[in-house]
């Protein structure tokens, strides 16, 4: 529990007294945002954020990082591989988003890398990801991840290596892939009003160390010292003492960051920032167990994305017709006179009950199964 609690601590507290002398930094080296003009012309308001420092996701990245370092070393609990998966994922992605921010940034123009482009980035990522996490058993032969599609729990009926180890590995890669860039791209999505991003992945990671530290405590440890209650309920998670403490250092990071990222923010988090959440959030998912929870853990990040896919495929049925003035929803919203701030407070408000939901569903599966 002190590793937990320190690395929470020692990340909120680098990025709340640290981001005024990062924002310095930003200034000097001419880190502005850079407004997209569809979007001066739509909202004239957001013309006013132009030049506001931006990148400001390598702050949260460095808390993270050095939270979960300091942490883990002074109570006793040295990093896992299911925790340095966790930093591969965040950092990974980071770097993917922030190479897409530099080029926009040093162009001063709002195209930066292709889609295409950065999903190839985000693949470099994801594929060794995968590879590591179905490798590396501990002593009860445990994997960080399992070649399961899973819930609350992995789903017996739904193995991969069912179909033969070849292709069970392409479709378990291909699963991980697709869980990864979907995740990254939907937070980039709601990355568009000041705090509302990180707030959400306040929540939402925070819903995630939750699970983690309740999979530690019914962990399958003790084979035959466990009743059968207990061993049809437990969890056969392989690091989640580790996973509960990344997580707490990606939350509290996030909580010193929003402090200056909230409305009206001195600092955007820009594709570094809302890449790497999406990086920490699938990797719990994945290494939790839990992926399609994810649709309802991170249900305001599916608003986002979903919001704009639907924006499409209307528009192409409809041949030109719009069923929103402008995606993401939120846009929609500030397009319908909404202020910004309201906006904001209320998707918080979605993502904590969503993300509430979500712990609530985890644990009333683990009580059918007691």
């Amino acid at each position: 529990m002190r590793s937990l609690l320190t690395s929470a601590a020692i990340s909120l507290a680098f990025t709340l007294f640290l981001t005024p002398v990062f924002l310095r930094l930003f200034r000097a080296w001419g880190w502005g945002q850079v407004i997209r003009t569809p979007e001066n012309i739509h909202n004239p308001s957001h013309h006013a954020k132009r030049g506001t420092p931006t990148m400001g996701g390598t702050i949260f990245i460095a808390g993270t990082v050095v939270g979960y370092l300091v942490g883990a070393f002074t109570g006793n609990n040295p990093p896992t591989i299911s925790g340095l998966l966790v930093l591969w994922m965040m950092i990974g992605f980071g770097v993917v988003g922030f190479i897409d921010d530099y080029m926009k940034v040093r162009s001063q123009r709002s195209l930066g890398l292709s889609g295409w482009r950065k999903i190839v980035g985000q693949m470099i990522v994801l594929i060794p990801f995968g590879v590591v996490a179905l490798n590396f058993p501990n002593l009860y032969d445990q994997t960080p991840a399992s070649p399961f599609i899973s819930v609350f729990r992995d789903v017996p009926a739904l193995s991969f290596m069912a179909l033969g180890a070849v292709v069970g590995w392409i479709l378990y890669l291909l699963w991980v892939s697709i869980i990864g860039v979907a995740t990254s791209n939907s937070v980039n999505l709601s990355d568009g009003l000041d705090g509302l991003a990180a707030g959400a992945g306040i929540f939402v990671t925070g819903a995630y160390s939750l699970i983690a530290f309740w999979q530690f405590n019914q962990a399958c440890w003790g084979g035959e010292a466990l009743s059968p209650a207990a061993q049809a309920a437990c969890y056969p998670t392989r690091d989640p003492f580790d996973l509960a403490i990344v997580s707490a250092s990606f939350v509290g990071a996030l909580i010193g960051f929003l402090w200056w990222n909230a409305p009206k923010a001195k600092v955007f988090m820009g594709d570094v920032g809302s890449m790497a959440i999406g990086g920490v959030i699938a990797a719990m998912a994945i290494l939790t167990r839990t992926e399609l929870l994810l649709i309802l853990v991170a249900g305001v990040y599916v608003i986002a994305s979903g919001s704009v896919i639907l924006q499409r495929l209307y528009f192409k049925l409809t041949r030109g017709k719009r069923l929103f003035l402008m995606s993401p929803l939120h846009h929609h919203l500030e397009m319908r006179g909404w202020p910004e701030i309201t906006i904001v407070v209320r998707m918080w408000i979605i993502a904590g009950l969503l993300a509430v939901s979500g712990i609530g569903f985890f644990y009333v599966e683990w009580l059918s199964r007691t």
